[in-house]
């Protein structure tokens, strides 16, 4: 029986890209969850321009609540509206979650790369180094980070990233660890490979599906770091966020609500898609699941 297909009637073949994006398409939970985060970033990029309102500046009575004198989500203390507050603050909450995340991952697939490839006495120091990291109370470090340093933008990133990537450095080293030992690391390490591009040619894109779970996770965690420190006044005060709208209002809480709440729902929303999105991610990245 000759194994030539003269008629073409086997499927062709299909990249492991195009069967993730189907599995994850079928997930209904995280395509919902996908459009929905697309659009709170449509409404991050082009939303100052569409509702063009200055977010500090005080443009009707305070506490008007939300749909009266034709503010759709009401002003706060200072009569300034939330609306305006709501669309420029999500700009600064996403901004500082992808930064600090990307901060996160740098810092943790290095330490993780470098434990996993070398072992011995490299592991054993940079796994005492991510312990130490772990065990630290993170809100709190990262809260000394800004009182002493600065409540900048920049420096909150920066807190918030060297405070979060312990988890990335140990899912990066049992990667490591399984893959460096596979027929196709050793083939290219009989062939003269270096040492750099074994790690970072060779093993860290076969690594990359749990790490890329990982960092949409750690987006959402960043973002709520970002409001816990801007809830407890350490922010710029120069720049609206979600959680600064609810730092700034939460003493009125019982008298008006609404201003806690609604960006709180923010908060909320976003960060649950981006929980969702990252589940979707975990199904359609695992070979195992995908084939089932």
């Amino acid at each position: 029986m000759s194994l030539i297909d003269p008629e073409n009637t086997l499927p062709p073949a299909r990249s492991p890209l195009s069967e993730a994006w189907e599995m994850f398409r079928g997930n209904t939970a995280a395509m919902l969850a996908l459009i929905v985060l697309a659009l709170i970033m449509l409404c991050a990029i082009f939303g100052p321009w569409v509702y063009p309102t200055d977010p500090f500046d005080m443009v009707w009575a305070p506490f008007s609540p939300p749909g009266v004198d034709g503010f759709l989500l009401g002003t706060d203390y200072l009569g300034r509206d939330l609306l305006a507050a709501l669309i420029h603050g999500s700009r600064v909450s996403i901004v500082i979650g992808l930064a600090a995340a990307s901060v996160s991952i740098l810092i943790g697939v290095t330490v993780g790369a470098l434990a996993g490839f070398y072992r011995g006495w490299v592991e054993e120091l940079l796994m005492r180094i991510t312990e130490f990291f772990q065990v630290l109370p993170t809100l709190l470090f990262s809260m000394v980070i800004v009182a002493l340093f600065g409540a900048s933008l920049p420096m909150i990133t920066f807190a918030i990233g060297v405070v979060s990537w312990t988890a990335v450095a140990r899912i990066t080293r049992s990667e490591f660890l399984r893959i460096r030992e596979l027929e196709y690391v050793m083939a290219s390490r009989a062939s003269g490979a270096t040492n750099s591009k074994l790690m970072f040619r060779v093993i860290l894109p076969n690594a990359l599906p749990p790490i890329i779970v990982q960092a949409a996770l750690m987006v959402g965690s960043a973002i709520l770091f970002e409001a816990g420190l801007s809830f407890l006044g350490l922010t710029d005060p120069n720049v609206v966020s979600w959680g600064q709208v609810i730092g700034s209002n939460r003493q009125y809480i019982l008298d008006a609500s609404y201003t806690v709440t609604i960006p709180g729902l923010a908060i909320f929303v976003t960060v649950l898609c981006i929980s969702l999105v990252g589940d979707g991610l975990n199904d359609a990245l695992n070979p195992k699941l995908r084939s089932r």
